[in-house]
């Protein structure tokens, strides 16, 4: 497989942004390092895929999957196992390194890309599956809709605005309102949407927003 990084990893490719935003000074340096420092410190530990997806994941035929702020990439290789074609696309080097690293130990291949989601992003229009997990970005995800293949899958979970006490972000500019969600991927067929209060096993509560929907 072709390498397209300094990194010396042989079983993925990875793909930095080729066109004018590669320009670091374009990219969300305060993100970018946040997110490279809680990887590097080992501070996110989640390696279970969201539930969400485990949950579709039946329904939805092989074939070439996004995922869209990959992180460590833990559902990365979830659908790389499932024998998935995957793109992983995050900010972070430093994850996209732990999705390498762990890809190959596991002998799978994922080709990474280092981007700023929040800089335009020439993505191919032909994936079967798009996952955006707990990354909030409305705008990207209407745009994705159309980056779908007949058929394709798009599932979406994020935090929702409430009224509540519930964990996760404090600032609103991280969780979805209600039905924001639903509007984004007005274009699809929709399958599911909840917006819902629950418990979570490690205590507390969360409120959250999720969507399945298809292209026709």
């Amino acid at each position: 497989m072709q390498l397209h990084n300094r990194l010396d990893y042989s079983a993925w490719s990875f793909q930095p942004n080729d066109g004018p935003a590669i320009n670091k000074k374009i990219m969300s340096a305060e993100d970018r390092n946040k997110w490279n420092q809680r990887y590097a410190e080992d501070s996110y530990r989640k390696t279970n895929p969201v539930t969400l997806l485990t949950d579709w994941l039946a329904q939805i035929p092989v074939g070439k999957a996004l995922d869209v702020a990959c992180g460590a990439g833990r559902n990365t290789i979830f659908l790389a196992e499932a024998g998935f074609q995957v793109d992983a696309i995050d900010i972070s080097h430093e994850g996209l390194q732990q999705t390498a690293h762990t890809a190959t130990e596991l002998g799978l291949a994922v080709n990474c890309i280092e981007h700023d989601l929040d800089e335009s992003y020439a993505f191919t229009t032909d994936y079967d599956l798009i996952i955006v997990l707990w990354y909030v970005n409305l705008k990207l995800i209407t745009q994705l809709c159309e980056c779908l293949a007949p058929g394709g899958f798009l599932l979406c979970e994020e935090h929702l605005r409430s009224e509540q006490e519930v964990i996760g972000p404090g600032n609103p500019d991280f969780r979805v309102a209600p039905g924001a969600l639903r509007d984004a991927v007005s274009t699809l067929d929709l399958l599911l949407y909840e917006e819902v209060v629950e418990p979570i096993p490690e205590g507390g509560q969360v409120a959250s927003a999720r969507v399945v929907a298809r292209k026709a």
